[in-house]
């Protein structure tokens, strides 16, 4: 990222020596300087894209997008950072334009898919990823159709494509835990234990598999925590939602003694465990 500064330097240092010198060659500046701008630019929109607040991004990338419309990777630059801003409907927007363009990519077309979801437009992601050819095998694309197929409680294909996605990436817990979820969805709930299980061991930070895994456990009447890395807050909200569990299968007892366990577990005031046994109290009082 230090080059095109130096790069700039030198360029300028080089107009004031020359200009010492005799007259300056206006012409030749602007096109030097053309051609530092470009690549300062080029910088510029990958630091936006990865470090930048998506909302400032989105503005950078549409003021970007007026001064010359017909460059694709700025147009991808505004759907990008659209969607990590979570402004959907503009993003689907933008994700449209982008794939109208003549160099649009299938990459292109998968990810306007993966907006459609976002934004709650099931069927017609689905007639994007149908368009694809099935040659074009990656791992974002698997996952989508996966989702899809859970849609439509297609449970065969929605399990050959977990897999399918699972085998073309390096850190599946993500979609292990989505896959986990369909499972529990479904009642299967072994499954989902197992694929919660696994979903930790690939990425023991992942709270939400952690929950999950929990609420696997719970719906099968086992009320113990498993034996996974958690901290104490962690712990506090997993004996929560076992307790959660516990009332929503009948054992209401059991349930409120979880809910005091996370009370007591909790570092600070658990707000949510307490209001949940209060509710509890109150029902059986009553």
């Amino acid at each position: 990222m230090r080059h095109p500064f130096i790069v700039t330097l030198c360029v300028t240092g080089a107009f004031v020596l020359s200009g010492c010198e005799k007259g300056i060659d206006t012409e030749a500046v602007d096109r030097e300087f053309q051609g530092v701008n470009a690549i300062d630019g080029t910088n510029l929109n990958d630091v936006m894209l990865t470090v930048s607040d998506p909302n400032e991004a989105a503005s950078y990338f549409q003021r970007a997008n007026q001064a010359d419309p017909d460059r694709i990777d700025l147009m991808r630059g505004l759907a990008i950072s659209l969607v990590r801003a979570k402004r959907n409907v503009e993003g689907v927007s933008a994700w449209a334009r982008v794939v109208a363009h003549e160099e649009a990519t299938n990459t292109d077309r998968v990810e306007l898919a993966d907006v459609l979801i976002r934004n709650n437009e099931w069927d017609r992601a689905e007639t994007v990823l149908n368009a694809i050819p099935p040659t074009h095998e990656t791992y974002k694309r698997y996952r989508l159709e996966a989702m899809i197929a859970d849609s439509n409680q297609q449970w065969d294909k929605a399990d050959s494509f977990y897999e399918t996605a699972v085998g073309l990436t390096t850190t599946p817990a993500s979609v292990m835990n989505n896959w986990g979820f369909s499972k529990l969805s479904r009642g299967d709930y072994s499954g989902a234990e197992r694929l919660f299980t696994q979903a930790i061991q690939s990425d023991n930070a992942l709270f939400t598999a952690k929950n999950n895994l929990v609420l696997a456990r719970g719906a099968q009447g086992n009320y113990v925590l498993p034996v996974i890395p958690m901290s104490q807050t962690e712990r506090a909200e997993l004996l929560h939602s076992m307790g959660l569990a516990a009332v929503k299968r009948g054992d209401v007892i059991t349930g409120q003694g979880l809910m005091r366990e996370a009370i007591e577990t909790h570092p600070q005031h658990f707000e949510a465990a307490a209001r949940s046994l209060k509710a509890l109290e109150s029902n059986v009082v009553n």
